[in-house]
């Protein structure tokens, strides 16, 4: 059975792209959620990797749909490789025509292993030019630090007013468990934590 996962790593992003590439390639069941890849609790990846099993073609649209960091992409490749399930990334090789199985997975891993360390050293470089950036801009004194999304005086009326949200169900006696708080306003974890700690709750 091929089964197919999307994401998007915010709600206002569009899934349909991913959605009409996977339905093209013929899956049949499609997993998906707008939720960042750098966050490991996603509800979504992980009902799919439960529900796969021997034989089954797990369809994304690239590779990092899966996962942000090599370790993320390792373990992720390795659970399906579990479940004796294959990955087919839509826009990486495909190695269809090869007809030795152990040829197959073997020029299929090694394309993975490149382009994972590929996408990972490019997300360094990527944060190395960050820092300078915001070493340069500190050093002109125009460096004013990050937009906070969820917060008292965001641009985005509707995250400003779940910031609200959540800082009255930190504030309840005794305060909303963290987890509840996420589930209920629709949020990470990690995002609640980091209002508690910028409110210094």
């Amino acid at each position: 059975m091929k089964v197919g996962y999307a994401r998007v790593s915010t709600a206002e992003q569009n899934l349909d792209r991913q959605l009409e590439a996977l339905k093209k390639a013929g899956v049949q069941k499609i997993f998906a959620e707008k939720i960042s890849g750098k966050n490991a609790d996603r509800p979504q990846l992980k009902v799919m990797l439960e529900y796969i099993h021997d034989q089954d073609e797990i369809v994304v649209l690239s590779l990092d749909r899966l996962g942000r960091s090599s370790r993320d992409l390792t373990e992720i490749i390795e659970e399906v490789r579990h479940k004796g399930a294959v990955l087919n990334i839509l826009d990486l090789p495909s190695f269809a025509g090869v007809e030795d199985q152990n040829l197959k997975a073997l020029l299929s891993n090694l394309v993975l292993e490149i382009y994972k360390y590929t996408a990972e050293e490019e997300r360094r470089k990527i944060r190395e030019r960050q820092r300078q950036g915001i070493e340069l801009a500190k050093q002109r004194g125009a460096y004013k630090g990050a937009v906070r999304l969820y917060a008292p005086d965001s641009p985005d009326r509707r995250k400003r007013y779940l910031y609200h949200q959540i800082v009255q169900m930190l504030q309840q006696n005794p305060p909303v468990p963290i987890a509840q708080i996420a589930r209920t306003i629709g949020t990470s974890r990690s995002q609640i934590y980091r209002i508690k700690k910028f409110s210094n709750l």
